[in-house]
Formats: C-alpha cells, sequence, structure tokens
C-alpha cells in the first residue's frame, strides 16, 4: 500500500522528482565525475526533468543504488547488469554502445616477461603472478576467466602463482606496467583511450591476447519509470540515448553511438556467470 502511495505522489502534477543514473566505476573516478556531468546535462534536456548522475565506489555498490531506487537508469557491464536486473523485476536493457555488440578484452604484460603478441594464449604465462580488474567486470574479470579455463582447464588460482584484483581497468594497466603483476586483463577500450593519451610506456608493457567477441556494456533501466515520471518516460530515454551524437558526449564511454539492445542480447553473459557462480 505505501509503495503504491509513494508512486501516485511521485506520478502526480507538480511533483518535481529527479531521475538519478549511475555508471560502473571502471576508470579513475573523477574522470568518471567529470564525463558524466555532461550525459546529466543532455538527458536534462531531452527528457524535460532534472537529471542527476550519482558516482558510485564500487561495482557492487552500482547494482545496490539501482536495486534500492536509488537510481532509475545505470551503465552498467555485461555481467552487472545481469546481476541487477535479477534483482529488480521489469527491469530492461534499453540501449548498448555500437562497439557493446562485439566488445572484446586485452591480455596484457610487463614487457619483462618477453612474452609478445601470439594467436593464442602462451602457455608459459602459468606460473606468473596476474591481476584481474574488479570482481564484478565482464571485461576485466568473467570473460578472461572464462577464456582461460577454457584454453587451461584450470581455475585462474591454480593457472597463476598470485591472482589479484586491481579494481579497475585503469589500475590494471598501471600494475602491470609497474611491474606489481606481470600480467593482466582490461577493457580494450580503456586501454585504447589510455593509449591515445600517452598514459600507457609501451616499453613497459604490451598487449599479447585479444579474446573473442562478446556483449558488453548497456543502459539498464527500472520498470517503473513511467510510473514515477509519466507514461512514455521509458521510451523517450530510450530515443535520447539511441540518438545521442555529440562525440564529446559519446567519448564519456568511450562509444561511437548507442543502439538498441534488450535483456536477451545478454543471455551469453548470464550462461557464463551461472557456470561460473558469479550471480548474485
Amino acid at each position: 500500500m505505501l509503495s503504491a502511495l509513494l508512486l501516485c505522489l511521485f506520478a502526480a502534477p507538480g511533483f518535481a522528482a529527479t531521475f538519478t543514473f549511475t555508471a560502473i566505476p571502471d576508470e579513475d573516478e573523477s574522470r568518471l565525475v567529470e564525463r558524466f556531468g555532461k550525459v546529466a546535462d543532455y538527458l536534462e534536456q531531452r527528457l524535460g526533468v532534472e537529471v542527476r548522475y550519482l558516482p558510485v565506489k564500487s561495482y557492487p555498490a552500482a547494482i545496490t543504488a539501482f536495486r534500492l531506487n536509488q537510481v532509475q537508469l545505470a551503465w552498467f557491464g555485461g555481467l552487472s547488469g545481469v546481476q541487477a536486473r535479477r534483482l529488480v523485476p521489469g527491469a530492461q536493457a534499453i540501449a548498448q554502445g555500437y562497439e557493446d555488440q562485439f566488445f572484446r578484452s586485452y591480455f596484457i604484460a610487463n614487457t619483462s616477461t618477453g612474452l609478445t603478441a601470439s594467436e593464442q594464449l602462451d602457455p608459459s604465462i602459468g606460473g606468473r603472478t596476474f591481476t584481474f580488474g574488479a570482481k564484478g567486470s565482464t571485461s576485466g574479470r568473467l570473460m578472461p576467466e572464462f577464456f582461460l579455463r577454457q584454453q587451461f582447464g584450470k581455475a585462474p588460482e591454480a593457472l597463476f602463482s598470485r591472482v589479484g584484483f586491481s579494481g579497475d581497468h585503469s589500475m590494471t594497466i598501471a600494475q602491470v606496467q609497474a611491474g606489481v603483476y606481470a600480467l593482466g586483463v582490461v577493457n580494450y577500450l580503456v586501454w585504447e583511450s589510455e593509449l591515445a593519451a600517452g598514459k600507457i610506456d609501451t616499453d613497459k608493457v604490451r598487449v599479447i591476447w585479444q579474446t573473442p567477441d562478446y556483449p558488453d556494456y548497456q543502459w539498464t533501466v527500472r520498470g517503473d519509470v513511467d510510473a514515477v515520471f509519466g507514461v512514455g518516460f521509458a521510451d523517450k530515454l530510450r530515443a535520447a540515448l539511441l540518438e545521442m551524437d555529440d562525440p564529446a558526449l559519446l567519448e564519456a564511454f568511450p562509444r561511437k553511438s548507442f543502439v538498441p539492445a534488450s535483456n536477451a542480447d545478454y543471455q551469453p553473459i548470464e550462461d557464463v556467470a551461472r557456470e561460473l557462480d558469479l550471480l548474485q
């Protein structure tokens, strides 16, 4: 009864509800706040309601904020999106980056290892130190672990001498470049972005293998936004995302453009997550 009353209150004429969104913290937080603040301004203009970006400290925090309705929209990775939609009935993936239809990860190595780029992972990676990104990352943990198990038939902890979790892709690159870990795995777009920005010393770290493609990031919206913000709001939001064409805004992700997405697109991610026992 209380929830129904609240929905009526929020939907009442003259009530200025704030539409809030978040994004998984896959890079340095200060960078994300600057970038997504501009996205909030764009959405506010398109949607006609106040829009706010809420930064979070971790992947689980993004999922929790979505579950508790602290945010109504989230830029999730493949795995975090699957986890969030399982916790919020009616939640829908509504848009993905053009590149997310065929995403991939880069395995990287400190050049002191002597490892170079190859068609398959070199068996000599075994016995070395290795770091994933965040534990809940699709490109920095889920799919790389799947491919490692597929090729070597064993868990990462059995393959490497030490396994770490850096927390985000930028930190993975920094740690492998500094020799804290011999090897790591990262989101390929973060690598390409930091390489273009001159933040990677290729005399110290290099890409040694590229994974096969898989679906990844997407915008996921709660199923009750029409009840709160008005009938047709979800469609209006989807249109705003799909029609985003300002290069400065798209650079926040970074993506070429956004294309339609659905929950069914992420069934392969859910299947792998279930196989690795990573579903909440």
